[in-house]
């Protein structure tokens, strides 16, 4: 009954205000609540909201001001938001309320809030964002890199080559390149710290015989 009636109640027409007024109040409430929500994704975009929980700030963090992303000679910089959460509005906001089931409360449980807990965890941690990436072909690398402006004939050798066979061979940039932002959790076999590209051998999913090189 209270159903039927507040519904009753929304259709009806209004008697002390005119459709113009009602539709001017009506647009006035949808820019305020669109700038407010652009406001509020924007700011949970920003460096210091990613960084502002002792999580991130005593772990992943230290690592990422250790790399090029954070500071390098060109002076650009790729904050989470650039590599963690899509740039399109629809797969942005679901992102957002992926977040909001998933991150926050284990945030509230507790669930990676000491370095044991967080470390114990990584690899999965690690494993789910890979996974992500590579569902959407690393859309978020993408963003900035780009193979067809690249300088390949600047590269080394096996860069040149796995970024060309890359075009037909199905893999995708987080194939390669992880541990380049944080460090690479320990997988079975692989040496403390993992594979990144360019620091040491790479692992056996990835290595692939360059002719001439060794």
């Amino acid at each position: 009954m209270a159903l039927g009636t507040c519904w009753k109640w929304f259709r009806s027409p209004s008697a002390r205000y005119s459709a113009g007024t009602l539709l001017i109040a009506g647009l006035l409430a949808g820019i305020i609540f669109w700038g407010g929500l652009h406001t509020a994704v924007e700011w949970s975009n920003s460096l210091e909201f990613c960084t502002s929980c002792h999580e991130m700030e005593t772990t992943v963090f230290k690592e990422y001001k250790e790399t090029v992303h954070y500071q390098n000679n060109s002076g650009v910089r790729a904050i989470c938001s650039d590599c963690h959460v899509p740039r399109e509005w629809g797969p942005k906001m679901w992102r957002k309320f992926q977040a909001s089931y998933n991150e926050l409360p284990n945030k509230i449980l507790g669930t990676v809030d000491t370095p044991e807990k967080f470390e114990a965890h990584r690899l999965e941690m690690a494993e789910r964002v890979w996974a992500a990436m590579r569902s959407t072909n690393s859309r978020e690398c993408r963003n900035c890199h780009s193979i067809a402006t690249m300088a390949l004939d600047k590269q080394k050798k096996r860069a040149q080559t796995q970024h060309q066979d890359s075009l037909t061979s199905g893999e995708t940039c987080i194939d390669c390149h992880q541990g380049i932002a944080h460090k690479k959790p320990k997988k079975e076999g692989e040496p403390e710290g993992g594979f990144t590209l360019g620091m040491g051998s790479p692992p056996p999913e990835v290595s692939r015989h360059v002719p001439g090189v060794t």
